[in-house]
C-alpha cells in the first residue's frame, strides 16, 4: 500500500473534507428531527399520547413487571454471551489447526451456525429435541441456540484479529523458541483483541436484540412482557417507546463497558 493511499484512508481530514463533513451531518440531523417531528405528530394524532394509554405507567407493579423481563434477557444474553465468546475461540483453534481432521469440522460447523437463522435453532430446541427425549427449560431453549448462532460469528471476528496480527510478529516469537501455543497465547491473541473488540460489542449487542425471540418458548424476557402490558392494558405504542428506551440504555452501557474495556487491553 502506497504512503498516498494509507493518508487517504487512514490520514487526518482535509479542512474541505471537515467542512463537508460538518454540513452532511447537519443536514442528516435536520432531516431525523423532521422525521421524529413528523412521528411524533402521527401518534398525536392517532390518539397515542392520551393519559390513559400511559397512566399505568405510574404504578409500581409495572416497572416491577418490566424489571422482570429484563432481568430475564440480561441473564440470557449474559450466558449466551460467554458460550458465543468461549465456543468462538474453541472454533478459531479447529479452524486454524493444521491437522484437518481438525480443521474441516471446525469449519463445517462455523458455515452451518452462521447460515442457519438463530430462529430455526430456537424452533430446534422448542419442537425436535423434546421428541428426541432431550426436554430443555425455556430458558436454555431460548439461550443456547442464541450462543451457538453468536459462536459461529465470533469464531470468524477473532480469526480476522488473527490475520491481522504482522506475521513478524509471529516470526519473531518463534525465533525466540517460543511453541506455537505460547506464540498464540502469548504474542497473537492479545494483539488480535485489540483489533475486534468493536465487532464483539457489536456481537453482544445482537445477542440482547436476539434474546426477543423468547416470546417463542414463552420465556419471560422484557419483550414477551411488554406484550402481556399491551395484551392488558391496549397500549402498543406506549409500551413499545419504553421497551425501546430499555434497550437502548442496555446497549449503551454495553458499549460503554466495552471502550473501558478497549483501553486496559494490553
Amino acid at each position: 500500500m502506497s504512503r498516498a493511499l494509507e493518508d487517504v484512508l487512514f490520514g487526518d481530514l482535509s479542512h474541505k473534507a471537515q467542512a463537508l463533513t460538518r454540513a452532511a451531518s447537519v443536514v442528516v440531523a435536520a432531516a431525523l428531527l423532521v422525521l421524529a417531528a413528523a412521528v411524533v405528530f402521527r401518534f398525536h394524532a392517532a390518539g397515542q399520547f392520551e393519559g390513559r394509554l400511559w397512566e399505568f405507567f405510574a404504578w409500581q407493579t409495572t416497572w416491577a413487571f418490566l424489571a422482570k423481563g429484563l432481568l430475564g434477557t440480561l441473564a440470557s444474553a449474559a450466558v449466551a454471551a460467554v458460550i458465543a465468546l468461549v465456543l468462538g475461540l474453541v472454533l478459531l483453534l479447529g479452524r486454524l489447526s493444521p491437522l484437518r481432521l481438525l480443521r474441516w469440522p471446525a469449519i463445517a460447523v462455523i458455515e452451518f451456525l452462521r447460515g442457519v437463522p438463530t430462529l430455526l435453532l430456537i424452533y430446534v430446541c422448542f419442537l425436535l429435541l423434546p421428541s428426541l427425549g432431550f426436554k430443555l427449560s425455556a430458558y436454555w431453549m431460548l439461550t443456547l441456540p442464541v450462543g451457538l448462532s453468536t459462536a459461529a460469528v465470533v469464531a470468524e471476528v477473532y480469526r480476522a484479529g488473527v490475520l491481522a496480527v504482522p506475521r513478524g510478529q509471529t516470526d519473531a516469537a518463534r525465533a525466540l523458541g517460543l511453541s506455537e501455543a505460547r506464540v498464540f497465547v502469548h504474542v497473537v491473541f492479545p494483539q488480535a483483541l485489540r483489533f475486534i473488540v468493536p465487532a464483539l460489542v457489536a456481537q453482544l449487542v445482537i445477542v440482547v436484540k436476539d434474546t426477543t425471540f423468547g416470546y417463542v418458548v414463552t420465556y419471560g424476557e422484557l419483550m414477551q412482557n411488554a406484550k402481556v402490558l399491551i395484551a392488558n392494558y391496549r397500549s402498543l405504542v406506549p409500551v413499545y417507546l419504553v421497551v425501546a428506551v430499555l434497550y437502548c440504555l442496555v446497549n449503551y452501557a454495553i458499549s460503554r463497558a466495552s471502550q473501558r474495556l478497549g483501553r486496559r487491553v494490553p
